[in-house]
């Protein structure tokens, strides 16, 4: 007969993410150190020898306050979010970028990035693109594995007209072109 499997509970650090017995091979460790000390002293025993109880106090209202500033922060800038091993992941812009790239030198496409943030299905854009301007358009993968539109043709003297009448929860003051490797406000 099978031995049966036991369950494991695994603690994970509030601060990095990582599990507990691992905070201390993270790039966050002294951040995490109020938290291990306060939920996981059984883990690092030094942690606790170390700290008194006054400081234990002084560390955990350091961190508490910095907890509920960084709350208030992230709504005024840019959606952090944190993943395991203290790395950061960023909340993509709310911005739509045309790049024209020149092809077999007089052949062109045009991609579009960041449609799909917007709410707008990628697959359904192609499609009026490709109608409106009588071109062949296709939703591919970009280097960035990103979703994004290749159209055929140079169509950037009329797309940020077309994608503004057709998507009007696209602001004008989003699109970009990328111009010489440099971006370019549409309006």
């Amino acid at each position: 007969m099978a031995e049966k499997l036991q369950i494991v509970e695994v603690l994970y650090c509030g601060v990095c993410g990582l599990p507990a017995e691992y905070c201390e091979f993270g790039s966050e460790f002294e951040k995490c150190k109020p938290w291990l000390i306060q939920n996981a002293p059984d883990l690092y025993p030094d942690l606790v020898k170390d700290s008194n109880l006054k400081e234990a106090d002084k560390v955990t209202d350091q961190l508490q306050s910095t907890s509920i500033s960084e709350g208030s922060s992230t709504s005024k800038k840019e959606e952090v979010k944190r993943l395991p091993g203290g790395k950061i992941k960023k909340k993509d812009k709310q911005e739509i970028i045309i790049e024209k790239v020149t092809r077999n030198r007089r052949k062109s496409i045009t991609t579009i990035k960041g449609l799909e943030i917007f709410g707008v299905k990628l697959t359904d854009a192609s499609k009026k693109l490709g109608k409106k301007f009588a071109t062949g358009a296709s939703v591919v993968k970009g280097p960035t594995e990103k979703e994004q539109i290749d159209v055929q043709g140079d169509i950037s003297y009329d797309i940020v007209d077309f994608i503004t009448e057709t998507w009007p929860d696209v602001p004008e003051s989003a699109i970009f072109f990328i111009e010489d490797g440099k971006k370019v406000p549409a309006a």
